[in-house]
């Protein structure tokens, strides 16, 4: 690892200032900029530590229903709040799906935003990847690319976003709260993580010198809370990135659903928002024809970047369980095994 300087700002604008640099990172929990540094593929002469700034570890519910989230919130902060994940279950179960206890207590939501492709190629600093060094090329496209995209892909990259928290953040229509030179701006969550064109290294649509400063969840977002699921299929059971996740989230009234949110996982560079099988479904009764038809909406523009064609009928599959299980209910009490396809016992464990 490189040396570097170290800032710990007590204001945001004294942040802001420090990472007008852009040769700058800045700093949440570490748990993703740390292992990049180490790896040698991140190198940043100036560190700015954001977790000094006031206000932004603060969990809120605004006069209008409006959650607002603050980017220094720890992730395991949410699944523990009792009120949270009342009204956002597969916020919770996405979060506690996603990491083991000690790396969720130190990752903030931010962070989570702003992690990095797990790409095997883009952690190699010896590896042509354009997301990591434009214009050398993409190695992954002739390599091991079992696990990479199948929406929005380009001959440039083939990565995919690793979170679990953003999918069903973005089925919900969450909105990125940013802070810059130029002041404060906002967008949906959905747009935030850019696909990638010719320019693979731009992965979000943070300016320079801009940082997360909130996510705010709408106040029809709790409307879903009765029946919402997210579900993960992984390599392992435990502390693994998915091959591909689901979140569904249904509002149902005597029997037909009104309103459907959606958004697969593992599949794209960004997560990827199923309007279409959202539109499908308003309206439907819930059977089991009707989720293979929201899945098969989903998928319609889905194809292979490499050895994965599989991935496109196994995020089918795992879209219509989502469903399944959404239909149903969202459990009382948080499932044993948060976000798994192999758990169908009635145990469940409390939050944790």
């Amino acid at each position: 690892m490189k040396s570097f300087d170290y800032l710990r700002p007590d204001t945001l604008d004294e942040a802001l200032a420090a990472l007008s640099d852009p040769d700058a990172a800045a700093l949440g929990g570490g748990t993703n900029l740390l292992d990049l540094m180490k790896l040698g593929v991140a190198g940043p002469s100036k560190i700015v530590d954001l977790t000094r700034l006031p206000g932004l570890d603060r969990i809120e519910t605004l006069p209008d229903g409006t959650v607002r989230i603050g980017a220094l919130v720890r992730n395991a902060a949410l699944p523990r709040d009792p009120g949270f994940a009342a009204a956002f279950p597969m916020v919770a179960e996405a979060l506690l799906s996603g990491a083991s206890g000690q790396l969720r207590n130190a990752a903030t939501v931010g962070g989570n935003l702003m992690q990095a492709t797990r790409c095997a190629y883009f952690q190699d600093p010896f590896a042509a990847c354009n997301r990591r060094a434009p214009g050398t090329g993409c190695d992954a496209k002739d390599g091991a690319n079992r696990n990479h995209a199948i929406l929005g892909w380009s001959p440039a990259c083939i990565a995919t976003h690793p979170s679990d928290f953003c999918v069903p953040l973005a089925a919900l229509g969450a909105i990125v709260e940013i802070a810059g030179p130029d002041g404060l701006r906002e967008l949906p969550l959905a747009e935030f993580h850019l696909l990638p064109g010719e320019e693979a290294h731009l992965t979000t649509q943070l300016a320079p010198g801009e940082i997360v400063l909130a996510l705010r969840l709408p106040p029809g977002a709790a409307d879903f809370a009765g029946h919402a699921r997210y579900l993960k299929l992984r390599e392992r059971n435990s502390y693994a990135f998915a091959i591909v996740s689901a979140a569904a989230a249904l509002r149902l009234e005597d029997g037909v659903i009104r309103e459907a949110r959606l958004a697969l996982g593992g599949v794209a560079a960004r997560p990827w928002r199923a309007t279409a099988a959202e539109t499908l479904l308003a309206g439907a009764r819930p059977a089991p024809e009707t989720f293979a038809a929201a899945a098969e909406a989903a998928l319609a523009e889905a194809a292979p970047s490499g050895a994965n064609g599989f991935k496109i009928a196994l995020a089918g599959r795992i879209l219509a369980r989502a469903l399944a299980a959404a239909a149903a209910g969202t459990p009382a009490r948080m499932p044993a095994l948060p976000g798994s396809v192999l758990d169908d016992s009635d145990t469940e464990a409390a939050h944790a």
